[in-house]
Formats: structure tokens, C-alpha cells, sequence
């Protein structure tokens, strides 16, 4: 009998967690090669790049708490998450690959205004997907030991992904071209989202279920502490690690005057130490507990960019990469068992489920790493006269470093700083849960 309950147990975690592999696949390429592909190669300014950024930024300020508010209060007998997965990750993937298969005759203005409208199009169904998957995750799995080992599998699931959609992708693309591998990379992460949404089990919806409001839920947010506190760690550790993935293209061909397929190189020691280092964390989360364990993994973070300023080949920017990649595994590992805490507590104080707004209101801090970004590429031009791949001024090698290793850390400081205004008080937060058939 016990090995049958491991067993599913052990399934329930794998189609749970996998679901993180599909996910990752079209939002990493998205975000990583957006601007090396349209600035770089298509001839859009990092000024227009910039003003792109900042204004999907506020759009998906807009959208993410509708989202989330509309996700809680679905009914029906598939579930609340299910229904939004389903018909999501079509859209998702078809706007994907039009994001990469711009038509040839377009120029200047209406280059920008194709590439801005596929990108937020993209960008906001990749929050229907995200914030439903992730309030999936305190349903399922109900204590701080099953999370961190599901956790810890669905982020190795997430560098494995990361390692195809960013590390493989200048590879990919050089010999299939940008087109041919978003269809590819679109139809594998659209594969794999659809499993496990249909494989995927959700917490049956009782008959006299309150629904949430939509200005009571905002209210309890605005006026959540904890909510806030991790928002905004969150949101510059990712605004770090997004400029991480826009920045190496540049900082490999620029700083260490490589070709661009050698990016892959420098990617690849992230995410393979990654993952290799996931386990590592989660194991000091379950014997240190999980707010210590947070905390050191961002200052870890911040420290390993600052060796990677001085790389001067690829062997020594391999090495220094590979200290990224130690302290993002403890980012990642940590993170999201953070904002599950936050939504048992709200779920134990007010009575109801909001893990689909909360999510999304988190989503939603995590994305203002846009303006961040946006800024940090406006700083470029204004610093180093980088314009464009057509006009990289006299600097380009600074203007890359500056991208890479010194605005990134900045950023980890202070959410590090941010982590100390945050605790959880000890509590059991194990109610009785029934799965829909």
C-alpha cells in the first residue's frame, strides 16, 4: 500500500512539475532574444527597445489582477485552472511564433509597432498560463516538505528548458533561422503545458464556496505587508537575472569578441550548475528552514556577478558564469515557496481561495523588472552612445559589461535588503483537500 501512494505521489509531482518545463520553453526565447534579433539584426534602436519595454510594463499592470480575479471565480466541472491552460496555450504559442516571423517587408515605425504588439500579446498570455500554473502549486501540494521537493524538480524541469530555449538557441537558430525554431520550441512548450493541465489534478470546488470579490481581494493585497515585501524582492531579482538573459548575447560579442554561437557556452555553465546546485539548495531549506536559506541565496547572487566583470575569454567567462548559476539555483529553489506562504495565509485569514489573483499579482511585481530593464537599455544609449547593432558607438564592450555584470547586482542588493522585512510566523497550514476526478 505504501508503494502505491508513492507512486502517486510520485506522478502527481512529475505531471505537476513538468508543466514548469513547458512553460519556460516560448517565454525564455522570447525574453532573452527579443532584442539582440530586433535590435542587433532588424534595426530597431534600444531607445525604441526601451519604450516597448516600459509600456507592456504598465499594460501588464493592467491585466494581471484581472486575470488572477477571473481564474478564482471560474466554475466548472474541469476545475477553475484547467479551463484557462486549455484554451491559453494555443494562443500563447501562435503568438510565439509571430513574434519571430515578422513579414519581410517591414520597416521603421511599422517593424516596432509588429514587434511591440506580438510581444505584449505573447507577454500577457504567458501571465494567463503562469498565474494559473503557479496557483496550482499551494492546492496540490499542502506542506513546506512536499513543496520544496516538488519545487525542486519543477525548477531542474525549468533549466532543462532554459538550457534548450536560451543556451541552444544561437545554435538552433543559426542553422533553422528565428522562424523555424520558434514553431519548434512553440509546439514542444505547448505540448507539454497541455499534459499537464489534463494530467494535473485539482482541488475539488465546494457547493457553497464563496467567490472572491474583486475589490475586497485588491483591498486585502494593497493592504498585505508580506505582499508587498516579496513583490518587490522578486521583482529586482528578476529585472537581475532578465537583463542576465538580454544582456549575454551582447556581452559575448562585444566584451569577449566571440560569435554569437558562443553564447551557448557561457548559458550553458548558468544553467547546467543550476541544476545541479537545485538539490543542494532545497536540502538546506529543509534543514535550515526556508526564510535563512532565501536570504543567503540572493546576497549569493549579487556577489557572482561581480567576478564576471573581468572575463576576458570564454574559458574565464565559463567560470564566472558558473557562480551565476550557483546562487540563481537558490533564488529560484526559495522563491516560490515565498509566495505559496503568502497565499496559505490568506487563505486561512479570510476564508477563501485567491491563489489565482494572488499569483497573478505576484506575476505582476515580477514583471516590473520591465522597468527596470527598460531603463537599464536606455542608460546604454545615454552612457555609451549604443543604438543600435547598426550604431554601437565607441564603447560597445563597456556598454555590455554595464548591462551584464554592474546593473544586476545593484538590483540583487537591494532585494536582499528588501528580504529582511519579511517573516512567517510557524503555523499549520494543512486543510483537508478532495481531488476532482
Amino acid at each position: 500500500m505504501s508503494k502505491l501512494v508513492s507512486s502517486k505521489l510520485g506522478m502527481k509531482s512529475f505531471n505537476y512539475a513538468i508543466g514548469m518545463f513547458g512553460t519556460s520553453i516560448p517565454i525564455n526565447m522570447l525574453k532573452t532574444y527579443a532584442a539582440i534579433y530586433y535590435v542587433d539584426s532588424l534595426g530597431m534602436t534600444t531607445v525604441q527597445l526601451s519604450l516597448m519595454l516600459l509600456i507592456y510594463t504598465f499594460i501588464d499592470a493592467l491585466d494581471n489582477p484581472v486575470y488572477g480575479f477571473l481564474s478564482d471565480r471560474t466554475r466548472t466541472r474541469w476545475g477553475r485552472r484547467r479551463p484557462w491552460l486549455v484554451i491559453g496555450t494555443p494562443l500563447l504559442v501562435l503568438g510565439f511564433i509571430a513574434f519571430y516571423s515578422p513579414p519581410a517587408f517591414l520597416a521603421g515605425n511599422s517593424l516596432v509597432v509588429y514587434c511591440m504588439l506580438f510581444y505584449i500579446l505573447t507577454g500577457t498570455l504567458d501571465s494567463v498560463i503562469n498565474a494559473n500554473y503557479a496557483a496550482l502549486f499551494p492546492e496540490l501540494f499542502r506542506d513546506d516538505t512536499s513543496r520544496s521537493k516538488v519545487n525542486a524538480l519543477r525548477q531542474a524541469f525549468q533549466l532543462v528548458a532554459m538550457i534548450i530555449s536560451i543556451a541552444l538557441t544561437p545554435v538552433v537558430t543559426k542553422a533553422l533561422g528565428y522562424s523555424l525554431t520558434s514553431i519548434l520550441y512553440g509546439l514542444l512548450g505547448g505540448g507539454v503545458i497541455l499534459y499537464m493541465s489534463l494530467t494535473s489534478r485539482e482541488t475539488s470546488i465546494r457547493t457553497d464556496e464563496v467567490k472572491p470579490q474583486l475589490w475586497d481581494s485588491i483591498k486585502s493585497l494593497v493592504t498585505n505587508q508580506k505582499f508587498w515585501v516579496a513583490g518587490f524582492s522578486n521583482a529586482f531579482y528578476s529585472a537581475a537575472m532578465s537583463l542576465v538573459l538580454a544582456s549575454m548575447p551582447f556581452f559575448v560579442k562585444y566584451a569577449l569578441k566571440l560569435s554569437e554561437s558562443q553564447t551557448t557556452f557561457l548559458f550553458a555553465a548558468v544553467l547546467l550548475i543550476a541544476i545541479g546546485c537545485v538539490a543542494i539548495w532545497a536540502r538546506w531549506v529543509r534543514k535550515y528552514s526556508l526564510m535563512p536559506v532565501w536570504r543567503a541565496s540572493l546576497i549569493t547572487l549579487a556577489v557572482a556577478f561581480i567576478p564576471l566583470y573581468f572575463a576576458n575569454s570564454l574559458i574565464s567567462g565559463i567560470i564566472c558564469s558558473a557562480l551565476v548559476g550557483f546562487g540563481f539555483a537558490g533564488v529560484i529553489t526559495t522563491m516560490d515557496l515565498i509566495g505559496a506562504k503568502i497565499m496559505d495565509e490568506d487563505t486561512q485569514k479570510h476564508n477563501l481561495r485567491r491563489e489565482g489573483i494572488i499569483s497573478n499579482a505576484l506575476g505582476f511585481m515580477n514583471r516590473l523588472n520591465g522597468l527596470f530593464t527598460s531603463f537599464a537599455f536606455y542608460l546604454v544609449f545615454v552612457l555609451y552612445q549604443y543604438e543600435s547593432g547598426a550604431n554601437p558607438g565607441p564603447q560597445p564592450d563597456q556598454a555590455s559589461r554595464f548591462l551584464l555584470t554592474m546593473f544586476p547586482p545593484v538590483l540583487m542588493v537591494i532585494s536582499f535588503i528588501f528580504s529582511f522585512f519579511i517573516n512567517f510566523e510557524k503555523a499549520d497550514y494543512t486543510p483537508a483537500v478532495v481531488e476532482t476526478k
